[in-house]
């Protein structure tokens, strides 16, 4: 198991989680006010409205990189794996999570003894299984 990766997974399952909920049709997203006000050869980069939905309209990791290369480059050029290693390492120092209630770690408790139960005898007659099929062979 990789701290690194599992930081790595949270962010793509965020990034996952943006693109499935949508993207919201309506007047103000299709802004069709603002492409009549600017053009069919204007440009919509410095316009308010792109200001003001850019934030909204993608995802904002925090470990992948959008700068150009030149600019990573400058600030030492540490890949992805690396960053979300240094946060796995932030968490694991820093992070003190908040007990579970008992009646919620009793239900757990209980779920985990089950399924021992349950694999125990699975695996007891798996293993019988196997040693009849030898015998058989």
């Amino acid at each position: 198991m990789s701290y690194g990766q599992l930081v790595m997974d949270n962010e793509f399952a965020g990034m996952i989680k943006h693109v499935v909920q949508g993207i919201p049709i309506n007047d103000e997203t299709l802004a069709v006010d603002v492409i009549r006000e600017v053009g069919s050869f204007g440009h919509f980069l410095s316009h308010d409205h792109t200001f003001k939905h850019m934030k909204s309209a993608q995802t904002h990791p925090e470990f992948i990189d959008r700068r150009i290369r030149e600019e990573w480059e400058k600030s030492g050029g540490t890949d992805i794996y690396n960053r979300a290693w240094e946060k796995a390492r932030y968490i694991l120092e820093n992070h003190k999570p908040e007990p579970l209630p008992s009646e919620v770690l009793a239900t757990m408790r209980s779920i985990v003894k089950e399924t021992e139960e349950e694999f125990r005898v699975s695996a007891g007659i798996r293993e019988t299984r196997t040693s009849e099929t030898r015998r058989a062979g």
